[in-house]
């Protein structure tokens, strides 16, 4: 499970060291890809797996549920961590996100998101006004 929230900055090559805590359970292959709210979500294989199978038991008829999985899949690339736990991450997916150069790095249970820092600082700061209102809401999802 990946938790907390760490700031890190790209390197000149566009590689992003990944936090220590996160290495061992994003060893062998992950995929990057875009996320919701202009962000990167970061799958372990096996999570990305899982959610392939979700995603292909989607009606092929419905129009959103074809842009979704397009966009999600063509903007996915599949990586390896470097032996300094470093990550590539491809251009155009950090100019989706607008990551320059300083990037946060939060876990969110089964996946790992990558945020703008000045992007996740505008979200935070607006959510987290909202976040008793937020708690009201989502229990209705039996949570």
């Amino acid at each position: 499970m990946f938790l907390g929230e760490y700031e890190h900055s790209l390197d000149e090559k566009g590689r992003l060291t990944v936090p220590s805590r996160f290495r061992e359970d994003l060893a062998g292959r992950l995929v990057v890809t875009r996320g919701l709210d202009h962000c990167l979500f970061l799958y372990p294989y096996s999570e990305w797996q899982v959610l392939e199978q979700k995603l292909k038991s989607l009606p092929m008829t419905q129009r959103d549920a074809r842009a979704f999985v397009r966009l999600l899949f063509s903007g996915a690339s599949e990586q390896d961590l470097d032996r300094q736990g470093r990550l590539l991450l491809p251009a155009n997916l950090r100019e989706y996100a607008a990551i320059d150069r300083d990037v946060v790095i939060i876990g969110v249970s089964n996946r790992v998101e990558l945020w703008s820092k000045e992007r996740w600082n505008a979200y935070e700061a607006e959510a987290s006004q909202a976040y008793e209102d937020l708690a009201e809401k989502i229990v209705d999802l039996g949570i």
